[in-house]
C-alpha cells in the first residue's frame, strides 16, 4: 500500500491562550486540520501544520497544550523562532505587542500570519510591509469575515449581477458587552482602553475595511463618529477600571463607483435582530439581507409598493415578502478556511491577496475615522501601495 506523502509545516502560535486565538485559531483551525489528517494537496500529498505555543506562562500553555494534542510550548519566543524548523509565526497577542514580535520573526525570516490590526497606527503597519517586501517572507493578515457563509453567499449573488447596480450598505452590528459588575464581561478589558490599544474603532473598522473593498468598492472617503457610553467597567480581577476608549461608533463610507455604505458598531446595544451582523444591501433589481450565515432577498418584481399614512395600522406583512437563499453546501469554519489557503500559499505559493498591505488598509481606515471623529468632518482616504 502506498504511503501518503505528508510535509511539515512548523508554526509558532503566540497569544493563544487569549480567547480568540484559542478557540477560532488553535482549536477550530489548526487542531480541527490536524484531526482531519492534514491539508490536502493536488498531488495526493498532505501538509501537516505542527504548532509549537508560544507566551508567558507556560502552566496555561502546558493545559492547552495536552488538551489539544500538542507536543511543544515554549515561553522563549527568541528560541522557538531560531528554530529551523518552524516556518511560519502566527500573533494573536494584544495589538500593542504584535510589531514588535512580528518584526523579530521577520528577522528570523519566518512566514508570518497575523490578527488584525497588524500594529496599533499606519506608520508602523506601512513599517512591517516594507519589512516583510525586502525580507522576502511570505505574510497574511487575518480576513475572515469574508469567509464566512454569510458573506460567500452575497459574494456569488454580487457575481451573479443579482443586485443590477448597487446603490447601499447598510450594516448593524453589536450586542451588549457587560460591565464586570454584576455579570463576567465577555471581552477582555484592554479593549476598553485606549491607551492599551483599545476601541471599537480600532478592532472594528479594520474589518470593515476589507469587507467594503472586497465586495462593493474601495473604501475613498469616510465620515465617522464615535462614543464612550459606559465610562466606567470591571477588569479581569474583579478591580473597576476607567474606559476611554470607544464602545459604539457610527461609520459613513463613500465607495468607488458610487456606492454609499453606513455601519454601526456597538458594545452598549441590545440585539434585535436575527444575528449579531447584518448587511442590507439595497439594487435597482433586488436587496438582501446578509447574516454571518443566512441571507433572504427580495427581487424588484416582489417589492411591496407601501404608501406612507401613520394614521392607519400597517396591513403590508414586510418580512413576508423576503426569501431565503438556500444552503446548498456545507461551510467551514471562516478561520479555518483562510489558515488553509495561507498555508498552501506557504507550500506551494497560490495567491493570498490578504497580506499586510490589505492589513494596513484596515489600519489606515480606523486611523483616518478616528482623526474623523475629533475634527468632526468628511476625511478623504488616499492609495495605499507598497
Amino acid at each position: 500500500m502506498a504511503t501518503t506523502k505528508r510535509r511539515t509545516v512548523g508554526i509558532a502560535m503566540n497569544g493563544v491562550t487569549g480567547r480568540m486565538g484559542r478557540n477560532q485559531h488553535l482549536i477550530r483551525s489548526i487542531v480541527a486540520i490536524r484531526q482531519d489528517g492534514g491539508v490536502a494537496l493536488p498531488d495526493g500529498s498532505i501538509l501537516w501544520p505542527e504548532p509549537v505555543l508560544v507566551g508567558r506562562n507556560e502552566a496555561k500553555l502546558r493545559k492547552l497544550a495536552d488538551d489539544c494534542g500538542i507536543a511543544r510550548v515554549s515561553t522563549d519566543l527568541d528560541a522557538v523562532l531560531a528554530d529551523p524548523d518552524v516556518e511560519v509565526y502566527f500573533d494573536a497577542l494584544v495589538t500593542a505587542e504584535r510589531p514588535q514580535a512580528i518584526r523579530a520573526a521577520i528577522k528570523a525570516g519566518k512566514h508570518v500570519y497575523s490578527e488584525k490590526p497588524i500594529a496599533p497606527d499606519l506608520a508602523t503597519a506601512m513599517g512591517l510591509v516594507r519589512e516583510a517586501k525586502i525580507a522576502g517572507i511570505k505574510n497574511g493578515v487575518v480576513h475572515d469575515k469574508l469567509f464566512l457563509p454569510g458573506l460567500i453567499k452575497l459574494r456569488r449573488l454580487i457575481d451573479a449581477g443579482f443586485f443590477g447596480r448597487t446603490l447601499s450598505v447598510r450594516g448593524e452590528f453589536g450586542y451588549w458587552v457587560f460591565e464586570g459588575d454584576d455579570q463576567t464581561p465577555q471581552r477582555p478589558s484592554w479593549n476598553y482602553r485606549k491607551e492599551d490599544g483599545g476601541g471599537i474603532m480600532v478592532d472594528m473598522f479594520c474589518h470593515w475595511r476589507y469587507v467594503l473593498d472586497n465586495l462593493f468598492g474601495e473604501v475613498r472617503a469616510l465620515s465617522a463618529y464615535g462614543v464612550t457610553h459606559i465610562p466606567k467597567r470591571w477588569d479581569e480581577d474583579g478591580k473597576p477600571y476607567p474606559a476611554t476608549a470607544d464602545d459604539e461608533a457610527f461609520g459613513t463610507f463613500e465607495l468607488e463607483g458610487g456606492v454609499v455604505a453606513q455601519i454601526n458598531s456597538s458594545w452598549c446595544v441590545r440585539v434585535h435582530r436575527d444575528e449579531l451582523l447584518e448587511f442590507q444591501i439595497d439594487g435597482t433589481q433586488a436587496s438582501a439581507v446578509v447574516g454571518l450565515r443566512d441571507v433572504v432577498v427580495q427581487t424588484r418584481g416582489n417589492t411591496p409598493r407601501p404608501v406612507w399614512n401613520p394614521d392607519e395600522p400597517n396591513t403590508i406583512p414586510f418580512r413576508e415578502g423576503w426569501l431565503p437563499v438556500s444552503d446548498k453546501e456545507t461551510f467551514a469554519n471562516a478561520f479555518r478556511v483562510q489558515w488553509e489557503l495561507f498555508l498552501k500559499h506557504i507550500a506551494l505559493d497560490t495567491p493570498f491577496p490578504w497580506d499586510f498591505l490589505a492589513g494596513a488598509k484596515g489600519v489606515q481606515l480606523a486611523e483616518i475615522a478616528l482623526q474623523s471623529w475629533s475634527e468632526r468632518r468628511w476625511l478623504d482616504v488616499p492609495k495605499l501601495t507598497a
